[in-house]
């Protein structure tokens, strides 16, 4: 349901600055590959985001090439890179960005004194002529620049409006204040931005954003606040995910503005129908699964327990549901395919899904197809979403599991080998007795790597409803002091957990080597 309606006066209009591939990826343990960016890119895209932040270019190659490929392939959207105000960070973002059809250059620095003295250890001043000619850089190469304070919300504001100034006499069309630390309230966070447009008048020819973080769970609250305080731009992140406890959840702050459109007059161009498969999809590739209680997009989100309430929804769903769960794209996850259906049936599925796999792609996830459908008797739209996601993540360097094989029984405690192939190439075994399957399989999988990672996490859960259902398990690993997350999707759970641990060991393996290079940014949020 897209709610681009003509009708609507463009002043109330709210853009969503969508920062799942920036901020969303320096959450602890994901670590995405240039094709899961890419996917999840296209689907911000049929999401309708306005602005994808798509990564922070000067990190990494790995991340350039990320942002690179995205403004290359992702229509729509305007494509955002991070710069830092040094010169190095804004010629990497702008080359980043500089083929996508709407580039925009994301620059900032902090102007919270705590910030400026022990971090920077720099001076007002100094932050000042940086902003000054950071901003003026950019705006060499494009003319949508953005520029945010860092930690505003905490920031001396008669300072920061001098700043906010100068970035705006440079040339700066988007101004983001930022609770990056997320200390503020409301009713301040309002208050700072009235006064802000009271101190620097030239605010109102500008977009005015707000970039809230959850540490005290008030990120929506706070994001719908500096909205109310004039801001017409909410950055925010799906499934809420980001540094710490994580950004303004873009399904709730959307759902929050379409739900109570009729009282506050403010709206968004986002398909809504489009928010529930934007959840599972960034929810399977990052490896961080949604609470079932989660506002919106969790499992029992329209889930009704006790009696009185279902007797009323029976009765009338508007008794106890404020949104209709189809209007967020849930309940809907009909039969696609059978048993005997061929290549050309799962190629037209996947393609009004949204998917577009040709020759080995296709090839892959037919064989997949195939071996799920000789287990279920029907194999369902998020079935397929499942296999295709997790093919994505074939491509990751480093381990990958050859095969496995379990002995287990009540009598004797279980045993299993594995054969892994090795980042150089070569293939190598290993064997082990656990204390159940699965633990015997990442004992077997650590001795044939030569690894001995500490296991953080283990989730199960399952992807569609039923006896016959696949399985997703996502596991998040310690290696040396760097965390790395994986997920492996099948109806044989042992698999999936096998295929999840090797995908963990392989993130942690490349982070692990990307922590070797020297100097690595600070990010800002």
């Amino acid at each position: 349901m897209s709610t681009t309606d003509p009708q609507r006066d463009d002043a109330n209009r709210v853009r969503i600055f969508d920062t799942t591939l920036r901020d969303g990826e320096q959450s602890p343990g994901i670590s995405l590959n240039k094709q899961e960016k890419l996917e999840i890119a296209h689907q911000l895209a049929r999401l309708g985001v306005d602005i994808i932040e798509a990564g922070f270019p000067i990190t990494s190659p790995g991340d350039f090439e990320s942002v690179q490929a995205i403004s290359r392939e992702v229509e729509g959207p305007v494509i955002c890179g991070l710069a830092r105000t040094s010169k190095q960070d804004i010629e990497a973002a702008w080359n980043a960005v500089r083929d996508s059809e709407r580039p925009r250059i994301h620059t900032f620095i902090a102007t919270s004194d705590i910030h400026i003295e022990r971090k920077l250890q720099t001076t007002r001043e100094d932050v000042k002529g940086q902003v000054r000619a950071a901003v003026a850089q950019a705006r060499e190469y494009t003319d949508d620049v953005e520029f945010s304070p860092e930690d505003g919300s905490r920031s001396d504001l008669e300072y920061m409006a001098e700043v906010i100034q100068i970035a705006l006499d440079e040339g700066a069309s988007t101004i983001n204040v930022p609770d990056t630390v997320g200390y503020t309230m409301p009713d301040e966070y309002r208050r700072m931005f009235e006064e802000l447009f009271r101190l620097v008048p030239d605010l109102r020819a500008a977009t005015v954003s707000v970039h809230c973080h959850d540490d005290l769970g008030m990120a929506v609250a706070n994001s719908l606040a500096g909205v109310q305080g004039g801001c017409r731009q909410v950055e925010c992140a799906v499934n809420g995910i980001g540094e710490r406890a994580g950004n303004a959840s873009l399904e709730e702050i959307v759902m929050l503005l379409h739900t109570r459109e009729p009282t506050m007059g403010l709206w968004t161009g986002i398909d809504t129908t489009e928010i529930a498969r934007t959840s599972r999809l960034v929810s399977r590739l990052t490896g961080y699964p949604v609470q079932p209680n989660k506002a919106i997009v969790g499992r029992n989100a329209f889930a009704h327990e006790a009696g009185i309430h279902q007797d009323g929804v029976l009765k009338e769903r508007a008794t106890y549901e404020i949104m209709d769960a189809t209007t967020v794209g849930l309940r809907s996850n009909a039969i696609v395919l059978g048993k005997h259906s061929g290549r050309h049936a799962l190629s037209k599925a996947l393609q009004e899904m949204g998917f577009e796999l040709d020759g080995q792609a296709l090839n892959t996830a037919f064989k997949r197809f195939k071996e799920l459908a000789d287990r279920k008797k029907n194999v369902t739209a998020m079935d397929l979403e499942a296999l295709v996601t997790d093919e994505l993540r074939e491509d990751v360097p480093g381990y990958s599991l050859e095969w496995f094989e379990v002995d287990a029984s009540s009598l004797r405690p279980p045993h299993a080998r594995v054969s892994v192939t090795l980042p150089d190439g070569t293939s190598a075994t290993g064997s082990f007795t656990g204390d159940g399957p699965i633990d015997a399989t990442f004992q077997a999988i650590n001795a044939a790597t030569g690894t001995a990672p500490a296991l953080s996490e283990f989730t199960i859960g399952a992807v569609t409803e039923g006896q016959d259902a696949l399985g997703e398990v996502s596991v998040v690993v310690e290696l040396d002091g760097v965390t790395g997350a994986g997920q492996g999707v099948s109806t044989d759970i042992i698999d999936a957990a096998a295929r999840a641990y090797v995908r963990a060991l392989s993130v942690a393996l490349a982070r692990s080597q990307a922590s070797d290079a020297v100097g690595l940014p600070e990010p800002t949020a």
